[in-house]
């Protein structure tokens, strides 16, 4: 009953996962004899790893319910590189000039959300809207937004 109660309960979780936007890596693949062996590669599973714990310290173990329907908003805040000019480095943090450098929007989106499957929601077909933004900040890092829409798809 009490889980229940949770679910209704979480409509919408924020939260941030600290450090360079890092996008999802192709599948690595290796040969032992006939066999091929398909694998993530470790930075891939080690930034998956990072995501979840950010969002079950923000969510505090609660989930989603099973037939929501989800709105995810992805800000990436890429690190100004050292070597940028005063003029360049005020107009990246006035959001004039924008990150246009990997990982790629779509790659970045892909990493949060299959993080995210069995952790925030059941599974990520859930996610029915979604948008990824990129931008310059003093302080890199990926913002999460997690906001259920509507009511219940049984409504």
């Amino acid at each position: 009953m009490e889980q229940t109660a949770e679910d209704e309960i979480m409509r919408q979780i924020k939260f941030s996962v600290p450090g360079q936007p890092f996008g999802k890596q192709r599948p690595k693949f290796s040969r032992a004899g006939q066999y091929v062996k398909t694998y993530t590669p470790e930075e891939t599973v080690n930034y998956e790893n990072l995501v979840k714990v950010m969002y079950q310290q923000a969510a505090k173990g609660k989930m989603f319910s099973q037939d929501a329907m989800l709105d995810v908003r992805i800000i990436a805040y890429y690190d100004i590189p050292k070597s940028t000019s005063k003029k360049k480095r005020r107009a990246m943090l006035e959001h004039k000039i924008r990150p246009s450098k990997k990982p790629d929007w779509d790659n970045i989106g892909k990493i949060i959300c299959d993080s995210l499957n069995l952790v925030a929601y059941h599974d990520d077909s859930a996610v029915v809207d979604a948008q990824v933004r990129k931008f310059y900040s003093e302080n890199p890092r990926v913002d999460v937004t997690i906001l259920q829409i509507g009511g219940k798809s049984g409504d």
